[in-house]
């Protein structure tokens, strides 16, 4: 069951970054162009994701327990070091660059696109390296 709801969730998350057009790197890139031709639909997106995450992990957390798990998996690390800063600003240009990070670049992966499929792989080759560096 836990592999279901996992499934489901993911379809859900992937059904909305494609209605959203989050997985249309023009759009990103659009969006991201601020001194151009910005496009701020996407902010609405990302609000609207804010407000949903807001009320749901305040609904989720007054439970005692997952209903898929013995125990909650929450990060514990508040701190911000060095790794935090890197990551943030290598996703931030691979973002700006490209025009798309992670989730959306995945489920853009439906569509057959050719600059996700680089990502892809250069996202895995980069968490090798990553990994391999720990």
């Amino acid at each position: 069951m836990k592999l279901v709801a996992a499934l489901v969730g993911g379809l859900i998350f992937g059904l909305g970054l494609a209605i959203s057009q989050m997985v249309n790197p023009e759009k990103v890139l659009g969006f991201l162009d601020f001194t151009g031709s910005w496009d701020p639909s996407l902010a609405f997106v990302l609000g609207g994701a804010l407000v949903v995450s807001f009320i749901a992990f305040r609904l989720v957390l007054k439970r005692d327990t997952p209903v898929f798990a013995n125990r909650f998996s929450l990060p514990d690390k508040t701190d911000i070091d060095g790794g935090l800063i890197v990551g943030a600003v290598l996703f931030g240009i691979g973002w700006g660059l490209i025009g798309l990070c992670p989730g959306p670049a995945i489920a853009s992966l439906a569509y057959g696109m050719e600059e996700s499929l680089w990502f892809v792989g250069a996202l895995l080759a980069g968490l090798g390296v990553a990994r391999s560096i720990r």
